[in-house]
């Protein structure tokens, strides 16, 4: 049977992540300083002009102004919880407004409810309490992918391709994939029971397993090239997201690579971020420093001194082992945030040669600050800029050969995007260029019909030419 359904997940719980913690997001350009200006001249009436809206902005407001706004707030309340025609929950009345006052900044600030914060927690830590399966949904049925090496599923003889039945005894038939996942997670160390059908086993076959930490892949790679799959002399490293597991995931893989090639270095290695929406920045900091010896990764620049700093790249082991093999990054309008710092950096330095479709341009940096129990804020407190000092804010990275996806017709039209400039409230810059056109975030399921890859990889292997690969140093 084919597979109906491209979302895998893995059965997963959340650790902990601590309350500072930074999420990339696309960095808006910094705002430009404005020159100096003479004083405006008196009206000839005598009257003084109205102020600006951004001298009305900059003008500190009196304390006492922004109590009475308070106040205000407190009267609606009241008569909200006296006279709406339903009680209201007031506990939901203060988290709206507060999610009001959040969204109002900008579409990347926003408050987190506590389950909220904790599945954004399980998404960035990249550690889950689980059972180590990778399932998808096939004609409403759950099956497994496969099970993670070294996990309760793979220990338990749970194989690929067999269909999940059961949980816990409740039937699995005609629930979504999402609510299957949410059944089988659950606390570290507690018990469930897992039912599966098996091609070619009679029964079905029950298996008791206990919930461990599972580490999520994300990054998967394999050999490029050749007339036979995996036996390619071109490595592709497929990175998903920028989770606590990016790097040591890049890490691996490479070591990986050397160690099945018995220590030879690949013809190439093409960092695959298409549709990657980023994630956290010391992640992208590090997985760029895979590839670089020294200089800047990535510039932030916020409000307050905390929030500003340099981000370089340190020489080790690593990068030295891969510093003579070309390299191809793969971006397209899905690529985002912490993508878009490792594409701009890599770029920058001429490290790589960036490959496919315009990225989705979001350049702010968010913090997410616990709340204890009442969940999280995030909010945006930089902005961030490639080692050039390139704001990508609303515009993007510009790959620097353009390779445009062969898009199915049931799909054109539907599978582009603006991008940040597309988002209602963004961070505009005066003077910054913004994106007014689209672009894909089509990837195909075959890598045979995957345009972008396939010319990523004749360029390596020098089917194709183009002045801007190997990228060089200057």
């Amino acid at each position: 049977m084919r597979l109906t359904s491209l979302r895998v997940a893995a059965i997963v719980l959340a650790l902990s992540l601590p309350a500072g913690l930074l999420v990339a997001q696309e960095t808006p350009t910094p705002a430009p300083i404005e020159e100096q200006t003479p004083p405006a001249e008196p009206a000839p009436s005598g009257e003084q002009p109205e102020p600006t809206p951004e001298e009305n902005a900059a003008a500190s407001r009196d304390p006492l102004e922004i109590y009475a706004d308070l106040n205000l707030f407190g009267e609606i309340f009241d008569r909200i919880r006296a006279e709406y025609v339903d009680p209201p929950d007031e506990k939901e009345l203060i988290r709206a407004a507060i999610q009001g006052m959040l969204t109002s900044l900008d579409p990347h600030s926003g408050y987190l409810p506590p389950a909220d914060y904790d599945d954004m927690r399980e998404d960035t830590s990249g550690e889950f309490g689980g059972l180590g399966i990778e399932v998808t949904m096939e004609e409403g049925i759950v099956k497994v992918v496969s099970p993670i090496d070294d996990t309760p599923a793979a220990k338990a003889g749970i194989m690929a391709n067999d269909l999940i039945i059961e949980i816990d005894g409740v039937q699995v038939q005609g629930l979504t994939l999402d609510e299957a996942v949410a059944k089988m997670r659950g606390p570290i160390g507690s018990s469930i029971k897992i039912t599966v059908f098996r091609e070619g086993v009679t029964d079905p076959l029950d298996f008791e397993l206990t919930r461990a930490i599972i580490a999520m892949r994300a990054v998967r790679w394999s050999m490029e090239g050749g007339e036979t799959e995996g036996e390619g002399d071109v490595a592709v490293l497929r990175l998903s997201r920028f989770s606590e597991q990016a790097f040591v995931g890049v890490e691996k893989a490479i070591k990986d690579i050397y160690a099945a090639r018995d220590g030879v270095a690949p013809k190439g290695i093409i960092l695959d971020l298409r549709n990657n929406p980023g994630g956290l920045v010391d992640q992208s900091v590090y997985v760029a420093d895979a590839f670089l010896k020294q200089g800047a990764v990535v510039l932030t620049r916020g409000r307050i001194p905390e929030e500003s700093a340099r981000y370089d790249a340190q020489p080790d082991a690593l990068d030295a082992m891969i510093s003579d093999v070309p390299l191809v990054v793969l971006i397209n309008g899905g690529s985002a945030s912490a993508s878009e710092i490792v594409a701009g950096a890599l770029q920058d330095h001429k490290r790589a040669t960036v490959v496919g479709t315009r990225s989705f341009g979001k350049g702010s940096v968010q913090s997410i600050i616990s709340l204890g129990p009442d969940g999280a804020m995030r909010l945006t407190t930089a902005r961030y800029y490639t080692p050039n000092n390139r704001s990508i804010q609303a515009l993007g990275i510009t790959p620097d050969i353009e390779i445009k996806q062969v898009v199915p017709e049931e799909f054109q039209g539907r599978d582009e995007i603006i991008g940040e400039a597309g988002l209602a409230g963004h961070i505009t810059i005066e003077g910054q260029e913004e994106t007014s056109v689209g672009s894909s975030v089509y990837v195909p399921a075959e890598k045979a019909e995957d345009t972008q890859l396939q010319y990523a990889i004749r360029l390596i292997d020098g089917a194709e030419t183009d002045p801007a690969f190997p990228a060089k140093a200057e």
